[in-house]
């Protein structure tokens, strides 16, 4: 499973505004500018995040971007499956013989663990270098 620019500069965006969490919005402008990425495309991906419900918009001056909800109650699963689509490593497990469709089932399900159980607020901390020295096996 290859994860495209959407679902990395989505988890930046989210990570961004998770470290910022209960500061008020921040503006696109700013978290573009800080890790060097086209304010444009950033754009094109805020809107899936705002209509799944993970990011709300604000208006005006001082206006922006923020989470609907406290880090730790996102996972990096929840931006992936918006952005870019069901956690699965092969298309059409269903079709493969048994031992392939095991190991399709198992890398999938490790994958999904992944994501599913490192939350916004993890990677946040991480980046503040706040870890607990976290290791994720696959």
């Amino acid at each position: 499973m290859k994860i495209s620019t959407k679902g990395r500069y989505g988890l930046t965006i989210m990570i961004e505004l998770g470290k910022q969490y209960g500061e008020g919005p921040i503006p696109l402008r700013k978290i573009a500018a800080e890790n060097d990425l086209s304010e444009a495309y950033l754009e094109q991906l805020v809107g899936p995040l705002r209509n799944s419900g993970l990011v709300k918009s604000v208006r005006g001056a001082y206006g922006g971007y923020m989470l609907t909800r406290h880090p730790k109650e996102i996972s990096a699963g929840d931006v992936i499956r918006v952005l870019e689509g069901p956690i699965q490593p092969v298309e059409g497990i269903e079709d493969e013989k048994q031992p392939q469709r095991e190991l399709w089932v198992r890398i999938r399900d490790a994958v999904k663990n992944v994501l599913d159980t490192t939350t916004i607020e993890d990677l946040a901390n991480a980046e503040n270098g706040e870890t607990e020295n976290y290791m994720y096996y696959i």
